[in-house]
Formats: structure tokens, C-alpha cells, sequence
């Protein structure tokens, strides 16, 4: 990524032209009859887009040129008649339908338009029904419906593919950092857990302290509002006290 700082030296070594990446084209797409945008009048089962809001958001400050698309609704014809946005597009992100369900429908929506799935599902928390693969030649990423999972898997998954298309080296694992329990844990099951949880600094340098939220509902984000990282929890990790060592990834 050019800085100030980059570009201001580039022009005093004299350089006219510089080879760069532009930045990559995604459009972020909810699927869903119960999705309005703020302001809309809400009906008794309605539900803020705020997932979609939350990605393109984070998706811009990373580096790409991120869209919002317009609501995908519950039907094969809404859904169908998204895909013409995808045409242009360097990355395809879908937001909710990718989980198993009367409504869940866009992987059934995007195969006549030659879809070509790489995986559907992973052991993790927030964030099982994931969803990744090619609509044609555009690369996709179908993210879970609930906010805190969509934005999780943003950070796990689409920010690695965003890097990718801007040419930038990619990390081969997740870029954690240490910290100090700040509470007991529980045994964990076969999914890799991502918990939300505050961050305290510590004396003498040592590692900050993470305790996790007693809530983990992934559609609660008033809780990763508060949240100043992820604490990592390995499939089938034993129980832990307070103060043992862990890995976090801080939130943006």
C-alpha cells in the first residue's frame, strides 16, 4: 500500500510512472425477505441490513472498492437477477441464504449461472455455513446471515482474498498475537471458536488480558461493538483458568 510517505519520495527520485495494483472491484450482496435499510419502515419481522453496511465498510478500509448491492429477496428470480451485477466485479460477496433452510437458496441460485463451489461449510464459531468458490470466472465468498459471523469471516476470509487481488503477500496463517486469560473457559467441541472479548493492559510489558464475553450470540453486535479482539479457542481445546496464555486477533 502507497502512503503519503511512499508517493512523496517516489516524486523525489524522480519517478513519473509507478506499476500498481487498482483496487479490487467486490459487490456485497444480502439475500433475504426480511432485510430493510435504515430508515425503512420495519414491519414486526423486519431486520436492519447492517451485515452488508458492516462488510462494505470494513471491505473499504482494507484497500478495495467495495459496493453495496441492492437486497437479494427469498426467490429464484431476485436472486437470479442480482448475478447481472456480478459481471464487472473482481470478487462476489454474498451475505446470508448459505446455510441449510427453506430460504437458503443461493447456492441453488447461483449453479445455472456456473457456479463452481470449493466448499460449503467450516468448523469454526461464528461462522459454519461459509460458503466459497467461482461464478463463472468471478471468485465468491457466501459469508453467514447473522452480522457478527458475516464480519468474523470477513476478517478470516475475505480479507486474505482482497490482498490476494491486490497483489500484496498473504500471510499462510492467521496473524495472532499473545495474551493472558482474563476468565475461565469451557472445554471446547469440534469447531474453532472466535470469541469476542475486551483487551486490558498489563504491567512490565507483559501480554494484555482477554476475557471473553458471557454472550457469544452471533447476532448480538452490541457486543462486537464493545469487542477490541477475537480469542482463539482450537477445536477440542481443554478448559482453561484465568491467567492461562491464549492467542487473540485484534479487531480493526
Amino acid at each position: 500500500m502507497l502512503s503519503a510517505r511512499d508517493i512523496g519520495l517516489a516524486a523525489a527520485a524522480g519517478h513519473v510512472w509507478l506499476p500498481v495494483a487498482r483496487k479490487p472491484r467486490i459487490g456485497v450482496l444480502a439475500t433475504g425477505d426480511e432485510l430493510i435499510l435504515p430508515g425503512d419502515p420495519a414491519k414486526p419481522d423486519s431486520i436492519v441490513n447492517s451485515g452488508a453496511l458492516m462488510v462494505t465498510a470494513y471491505l473499504n478500509s482494507i484497500g478495495a472498492e467495495a459496493t453495496m448491492l441492492p437486497i437479494a429477496r427469498d426467490n429464484m428470480a431476485s436472486l437470479s437477477g442480482a448475478i447481472a451485477h456480478a459481471a464487472h466485479l473482481d470478487l462476489l460477496v454474498t451475505i446470508g441464504g448459505a446455510s441449510v433452510g427453506t430460504y437458503d437458496l443461493v447456492r441453488d441460485a447461483l449453479t445455472p449461472h456456473g457456479l463452481a463451489l470449493d466448499f460449503w461449510k467450516i468448523a469454526m464459531r461464528p461462522g459454519k455455513p461459509l460458503m466459497s468458490g467461482h461464478l463463472g470466472t468471478t471468485p465468491m465468498i457466501g459469508l453467514p446471515g447473522n452480522p457478527v459471523a458475516a464480519m468474523v469471516c470477513s476478517l478470516v476470509f475475505v480479507a486474505p482474498a482482497v490482498q490476494t487481488l491486490m497483489g500484496l503477500p498473504v500471510p499462510t496463517e492467521l496473524c495472532t498475537e499473545p495474551a493472558i486469560l482474563g476468565a475461565d473457559v469451557k472445554e471446547n467441541d469440534k469447531r474453532q471458536d472466535f470469541l469476542r472479548c475486551t483487551l486490558s493492559p498489563q504491567p512490565n510489558g507483559q501480554p494484555p488480558l482477554a476475557t471473553p464475553f458471557a454472550s457469544q450470540d452471533s447476532a448480538q453486535l452490541n457486543i462486537l461493538a464493545q469487542s477490541d479482539a477475537l480469542l482463539l479457542r482450537a477445536p477440542f481445546a481443554p478448559a482453561q483458568n484465568a491467567g492461562a496464555p491464549c492467542q487473540i486477533i485484534r479487531l480493526p
